[in-house]
């Protein structure tokens, strides 16, 4: 039902600020720009993309280089938060920036310079006082940035009430308001609900002590009767409307030719982690370093026919063929009938997700047809022993196969392997190290320590993983005013095995080296062509492998050897292979396993086979 107009309550205002990715739109305010102007048809929902404009001013190559790093990124706004800081904060930026020449073109004051002017200038472009709410999303590197821009709003306009929300701010308490007083309030999970009441009452009254409790709203002034921390979602993804993109379209537009782009349009499918949901009963739900989901209980996910209908809507409104799906875990069922009926659109889609390994090579066929060329799979490791202490439910031979599977289709992957999490001992490496030398074909992983989000279940559970101290990441500290730091932010740290762990893995990160130089010299040329192949000749097979000392070698199978080959492409167990091929000795299959696994042809594990070649 809509609100009805009232006269005390005036526009809205939601931003985003730097260093958000500039090359999409911020999906967290085009879907609640979109929602609100549903419920409030005569109020102007404004939605800036101020980080759009942020990279077009300084340039796209340097803000996305300072984009890729968190910490990187935060110490631009902290020498604007904490002046006094600025030695070490420059320190640390330089620290981050590593040997980029990219970084060393201008130096980080002058940095700092121009970001406060392009900030000041978007502050004084706009009318504030026409807007009774001031709504930031805050994400990954956007923390000192949104805190820099609320204080000089506030300073300027202290009558203008802020609403923050977002992951950064999944965690907040009360305590927020004593130490950024700034601040008005914040949304705990999902935004549409509580923003939309939040709206509603400030339409009443804008006097900030006379808002009632309301779900999923944490607020100075809030009666004692606080139900902040419950949940206040939607029932159905089904009812929400269109992400609303026209900002930062409009946006783009205005700049010159030389700076316009085609870019990532953001779409969801779902909210939540159906393999988190379905592990209720269990201590460690979901993958046990994981905290993406923290503004969300349950799964839900969207019929796919609306799925489809806003893909195809999205497209043809603003002109791009891009899409990136954000959802933390496709739906199982419903993905096959998406991907399948997002074909017969008969669009050149772009698409990119986060797929599970256990995505079969059926789904996978049908997501590359409808157009996805780029998927992160959760991966995480190539031990299956640890494996299970992430909680993933996978094991390793199947994260080879979805890589194997992702190089037949020519699909890119960029995927992640986690170093470093604590617990993990000196047989995971070594299963690791073991495995390492199976996946030489595929496109390599790339390595990234460990490093504890707020809420994830190590966090929640710190002893079972052998850490025995938390608290919040040092570089908090050394970037932010001294009463904001004390805050429980995302990334944390702990005091438990971390100097242990980074020896241990050494040998791991050496061979991840060596495995991407490898890699890069054999797919040196014009054309993708696969490491391992194989080329069926009926009743021969033909297997290609590419070696890195300039040699090729040929392996041909005939027979019964083709045949046992050719039904491993998705791994078998040994009794499979066995009942399959019963009219041959089982020693002699056994052998054969055993020669293919030993010439790196097949991949073993548990008495469990995977042909590795792909098909040319």
């Amino acid at each position: 039902m809509k609100s009805k107009q009232t006269n005390t309550c005036k526009d809205v205002i939601l931003v985003s600020m730097p260093w958000s990715l500039f090359s999409r739109p911020s999906i967290q305010i085009g879907a609640l720009k979109a929602y609100l102007k549903l419920q409030f048809p005569y109020l102007n929902i404004a939605a800036h993309h101020f980080y759009l404009k942020m990279a077009e001013t300084i340039g796209y190559k340097l803000y996305h280089s300072i984009s890729e790093s968190t910490w990187l990124a935060e110490t631009i706004y902290a020498a604007m938060l904490s002046p006094e800081k600025l030695k070490t904060i420059e320190k640390i930026f330089y620290r981050e920036a590593g040997v980029k020449p990219l970084f060393r073109k201008s130096s980080f004051k002058e940095l700092v310079s121009k970001v406060r002017e392009v900030t000041d200038v978007f502050i004084e472009s706009i009318n504030w006082n026409k807007f009774c709410l001031a709504g930031f999303s805050v994400c990954q590197c956007q923390l000192t940035s949104s805190l820099y821009i609320i204080k000089q709003l506030k300073i300027k306009y202290p009558d203008l009430k802020i609403v923050l929300g977002g992951s950064t701010f999944a965690g907040a308490s009360k305590e927020v308001f004593k130490l950024i007083p700034e601040i008005d309030f914040v949304v705990k999970g999902e935004g549409e609900l509580p923003l939309s009441q939040l709206v509603h009452h400030l339409g009443i009254s804008n006097k900030t002590n006379k808002i009632p409790s309301i779900k999923g709203v944490i607020s100075r002034e809030s009666i004692e009767n606080d139900n902040s921390d419950i949940f206040y979602q939607m029932e159905t993804l089904d009812s929400l409307p269109m992400p609303d993109y026209d900002d930062y379209f409009n946006l783009l537009q205005t700049f010159g030719s030389k700076k316009t782009f085609f870019p990532t349009i953001l779409s969801e499918i779902s909210r939540g982690c159906w393999w988190r949901y379905a592990q209720r009963s269990k201590k460690i739900k979901g993958c046990a370093f994981c905290n993406l989901n923290l503004q969300w209980d349950g799964y839900r996910s969207k019929g796919y026919s609306k799925v489809v209908s806003e893909v195809d809507n999205l497209t043809s409104k603003y002109k791009s063929l891009s899409i990136a799906f954000t959802d933390n875990a496709l739906p199982v069922k419903e993905s096959k009938k998406v991907f399948t009926q997002l074909k017969e659109l008969k669009k050149d889609f772009r698409f990119f997700s986060e797929i599970r390994a256990t995505t079969t090579m059926e789904n996978l066929k049908i997501m590359r047809d409808a157009g996805m060329s780029e998927v992160q799979i959760g991966i995480e490791s190539l031990s299956t022993r640890l494996l299970n202490k992430l909680n993933k439910g996978t094991t390793a031979i199947q994260n080879l196969e979805i890589m194997k599977n992702c190089e037949q289709l020519e699909i890119v992957n960029n995927s992640n392997l986690i170093l470093q999490f604590p617990g993990s001992d000196k047989d995971d490496v070594e299963e690791t190290l073991r495995n390492l030398e199976f996946v030489a074909p595929f496109r390599p992983l790339r390595q990234v320590n460990f490093w504890l989000g707020l809420g994830s279940p190590v966090w929640q559970n710190p002893q079972q993983f052998g850490i025995k101290a938390l608290y919040n990441h040092p570089l908090y500290t050394d970037l932010l005013p001294q009463n904001i730091s004390s805050i429980r932010f995302l990334i944390q740290a702990y005091r438990g095995d971390l100097g242990y762990q980074k020896k241990l893995w050494k040998p791991v990160k050496q061979r991840i080296k060596k495995w991407k130089m490898e890699y890069e010299s054999l797919q040196n040329n014009s054309f993708f062509e696969p490491i391992l192949s194989f080329l069926d000749g009926r009743d021969f097979l033909i297997i290609i492998q590419k070696q890195f000392n300039n040699k090729t070698l040929t392996h041909r199978l005939k027979g019964k050897s083709r045949e046992i080959y050719l039904f491993c492409r998705h791994h078998r167990s040994i009794i499979k292979i066995l009942e399959h091929f019963a009219e041959l000795p089982n020693d002699k299959i056994i052998s054969f396993l055993r020669i293919m696994v030993d010439k790196k042809l097949m991949f073993d594990e548990n008495k469990n086979y995977l042909s590795l070649a792909v098909q040319k």
